[in-house]
């Protein structure tokens, strides 16, 4: 999972003292029951499983890895056993595996070494070459992003065809995958992208993901550090090296579905949570935490006898650490008339952050600069989460559709979502730590895609609270008998999220 888009702090405390603007259609449903069944202690038994699955394979539960191949036989087993119809679906994947840090250097005229990184999917390689950069950087930056720096082959200069050359390439408008394309069509051997300069675009380039292989190694760098190689560039020849080292191959993954056995098959509730962790680490609040509060809501439904009025399908999702492979194989498998039964998308990812924040998905795009919105339906979902948390007096904040999560190819297919998110990689606010406790300026969770995300890195409030909240969620979706718009239809047009709006598909930055 994923960091947030910031939003408006007047907003934090706000979303619950105001009264939802968009009329709630979804009848209300007594989850009493559920929320009582679906304990703390209940979810920390798989998340315990999905520890001990993790210590036998190498500290993780990566898609195309043994840890995640038992992590999906676990939830399958505990599926089956509440006698749920598991179906388990297998797709190929570009498993990608950074095997040494990437490294650059200026040979000359001034001998340097730069703090890099490797973008996502970069090819291996070591390159020494003239540094050439594009013929659109733009120095100074824009207050805004701007640069289409190569963007199109015809933004760079002609490649030798004798010796080996780098491309320097400017972050901006186009996605980083468009880029490095160009790139490697304009005939260079490697490539340095370096951040924009805009306002919060000046740091070292880093989590971006190219979205599939490339066939050259491929490095970001600073603001600073990119502005100092192309100014020396203007000045004469720029020898530079860049290495990387990486294991890029075709590998293979699950999704594990799992359908009620009762409920309509024409109006289904897809409650998602990605199964996978990081190769660097055990995954258990990313995304254990997520799998094992809706696989306790699903054991719990079934014990409860609780017949939906739609079904729920279950899904926990392969790979979304390498790009929301899992949920966009699951969509785009589907045929139109399955994509028309799909009622509402709900998506848990992170639930038990320890300076956790009670994020809800901003599905009516209230707080959104460009007030875009999720597809219709998403405000209704979102207010089911926050008329949940006012009612228990309980704060929420919203947070963006920005697209790091396995909501996104089912807001891209124009199907209603939402969900819950405790927070990530991003430091908590000062105001943020006045109306939810913890402590300010520190990350929601430390341990984010790193090893420590284990049973040490979970609050027990946190899966408390956006625990019973799921599963009220999941229950009123399944047990709702009137809809969610007034009088059956469409809500009223407003501007929705396309895949274009997004910065980010998964965890990585797209553009």
């Amino acid at each position: 999972m994923r960091g947030r888009r910031t939003l408006l702090t007047g907003l934090v405390v706000a979303a619950i003292l105001v009264p939802a603007t968009t009329a709630l259609a979804v009848d209300a449903v007594d989850t009493t029951k559920i929320r009582k069944a679906v304990s703390v202690n209940g979810i920390l038994q798989h998340e315990r499983a999905l520890q001990r699955i993790a210590n036998a394979n190498g500290g993780t539960r990566a898609s195309g890895t043994p840890g995640f191949a038992a992590s999906a036989a676990y939830v399958k087993k505990e599926l089956s056993k509440a006698g749920y119809k598991v179906t388990e679906q297998t797709f190929e994947f570009p498993f990608y595996q950074e095997v040494t840090p990437a490294t650059v250097s200026q040979l000359s005229p001034t001998p340097t070494s730069y703090e890099t990184s490797t973008l996502q999917y970069s090819g291996s390689g070591d390159v020494i070459g003239d540094l050439v950069p594009t013929t659109n950087v733009v120095i100074p930056a824009t207050e805004t992003p701007s640069s289409a720096s190569g963007c199109l082959v015809t933004d760079y200069a002609p490649a030798s065809t004798t010796s080996p050359q780098v491309a320097l390439i400017q972050r901006g408008t186009c996605t980083f995958a468009e880029k490095i394309a160009a790139a490697t069509e304009a005939g260079y051997d490697a490539a340095l992208v370096f951040n924009e300069g805009n306002p919060g675009r000046t740091e070292l380039l880093t989590g971006v993901t190219l979205g599939a292989p490339v066939a050259i190694p491929v490095a970001g760098l600073s603001y600073a550090d990119g502005v100092a190689l192309y100014d020396a560039t203007q000045a004469g020849p720029v020898s530079v090296e860049v290495t990387a080292e990486v294991i890029a191959e075709t590998r293979t993954t699950t999704n594990i579905l799992a359908d009620s056995p009762k409920g309509n098959r024409d109006k289904v509730v897809v409650v998602g949570a990605h199964l996978d962790s990081v190769l660097e680490g055990p995954g258990i609040n990313d995304n254990g935490s997520g799998t094992s509060v809706i696989l306790e809501t699903a054991i719990q439904q079934s014990k409860l006898k609780i017949k939906p009025q739609q079904q729920v399908r279950y899904a926990f999702w392969g790979a979304e650490e390498s790009g929301l492979l899992g949920s966009t194989h699951y969509v785009e498998s589907l045929s139109d008339d399955g994509l028309a039964a799909i009622y509402a998308n709900l998506n848990f990812d992170m639930l038990g952050s320890p300076n956790y924040v009670r994020f809800v998905y901003d599905g009516d795009g209230s707080a959104d600069p460009d007030g875009l919105s999720g597809p219709p339906g998403s405000a209704q979902i979102e207010s089911i989460f926050t008329d949940y948390f006012a009612a228990a007096g309980l704060a929420t904040a919203p947070t963006a559709f920005d697209g790091r999560s396995d909501y996104g190819p089912f807001i891209a297919a124009g199907i209603p979502a939402g969900g819950l998110f405790s927070g990530a990689e991003e430091l908590k606010t000062a105001e943020e730590a006045a109306v939810y406790g913890g402590t300010a300026d520190a990350p929601y969770d430390a341990c984010y895609h790193q090893a420590c995300d284990s049973m040490n890195n979970l609050s027990t409030a946190a899966l408390n609270e956006l625990g019973d909240a799921a599963a009220h969620a999941v229950m009123t979706l399944a047990l709702t008998r009137t809809g969610f718009f007034e009088d059956g239809s469409r809500m009223a047009p407003t501007p929705q999220i396309s895949v274009d709006d997004l910065n980010y598909w998964g965890s990585n930055l797209v553009r």
